[in-house]
C-alpha cells in the first residue's frame, strides 16, 4: 500500500519539527508534565496561557499533524513574519478578537479534521497576574464543531539555556451543550470552567516545579 503524499504544508510542519528538536531544544530544553504523548487522528482545539513568542512551540507539538495558530492581523502586513505566518496557514483575526471570517476559518480547518491554537489573553502577558482575562472564542468553536480543547501551561517566560515546564492537560468537551441553542450566558459558563481548568493544571504545575527546586536545593 503506498504512503499518503504529503502537502506542503505538511512538509513544513515536519521541517519545523525537526528544527524545534534539534536546535530549538537544546538552546530552549523543557519539560513535558500531563499528558505528554501527542495527540493525533482528529482535530483539536490547543489552548495556551501566552508569555512570548516562543510559546508557540509549546502548543506546535501537542499533536502530531500540523496545527493552524489564530494570529493578530499585524504579523500579515509586512517583512520576514508575514512570509512566515502564510507559510504555517495561519488564520488573521483583529485585535479584538471578534473577526466573522477567523471564525469561519477555524470552523472549516476543524471540520476538515485540522486543529487550531488559540492563545485566549489575546496578547502577551507581561503583568504579575497568571492569566490576563480571557476572550471569547474557544469554547464556542469547541461547541459548534465539536471538537475537544486541549488546555496547555507554563508557569514561566520561556529563557535561554534554562529549563521550561509545560502540562498538557486532559481533553475538555462541552458536549451537553452540542446540538443545542447555545446563549452569550452559556459561553461565559464555558468560559469560566475552561479558565479554571487552565488555573487548576497551572497550580499543579507550579507545585511539581517548586518541589523539584526544593529537592534540588537538600
Amino acid at each position: 500500500m503506498s504512503k499518503k503524499k504529503l502537502t506542503k504544508f505538511e512538509k513544513w510542519f515536519r521541517t519545523l519539527r525537526r528544527i524545534e528538536h534539534f536546535f530549538y531544544r537544546p538552546l530552549f530544553p523543557y519539560k513535558k508534565f500531563g499528558h505528554t504523548e501527542p495527540y493525533s487522528g482528529r482535530a483539536y482545539i490547543m489552548v495556551g496561557n501566552h508569555y512570548s513568542l516562543f510559546d508557540v512551540v509549546f502548543t506546535a507539538t501537542a499533536t502530531v499533524e500540523p496545527v493552524h495558530f489564530i494570529a493578530k492581523k499585524d504579523l500579515f502586513k509586512k517583512g520576514l513574519m508575514k512570509k512566515f505566518v502564510l507559510k504555517c496557514q495561519c488564520i488573521p483575526v483583529s485585535r479584538d478578537g471578534t473577526d466573522v471570517k477567523a471564525v469561519m476559518q477555524a470552523m472549516k480547518y476543524l471540520k476538515n479534521g485540522e486543529s487550531i491554537v488559540i492563545y485566549p489573553e489575546g496578547t502577551r502577558n507581561k503583568t504579575n497576574e497568571i492569566f490576563l482575562p480571557f476572550k471569547s472564542g474557544a469554547t464556542a468553536l469547541s461547541i459548534k464543531t465539536k471538537t475537544p480543547i486541549i488546555p496547555v501551561v507554563q508557569v514561566k517566560k520561556i529563557r535561554f539555556l534554562r529549563r521550561s515546564y509545560v502540562y498538557y492537560g486532559e481533553p475538555i468537551e462541552f458536549a451537553e451543550y452540542y446540538d443545542k441553542p447555545i446563549s452569550e450566558e452559556d459561553i461565559k459558563i464555558c468560559d469560566e470552567a475552561l479558565r479554571n481548568k487552565m488555573l487548576e493544571l497551572y497550580q499543579t504545575l507550579s507545585e511539581i516545579v517548586s518541589d523539584k527546586k526544593k529537592r534540588k536545593g537538600k
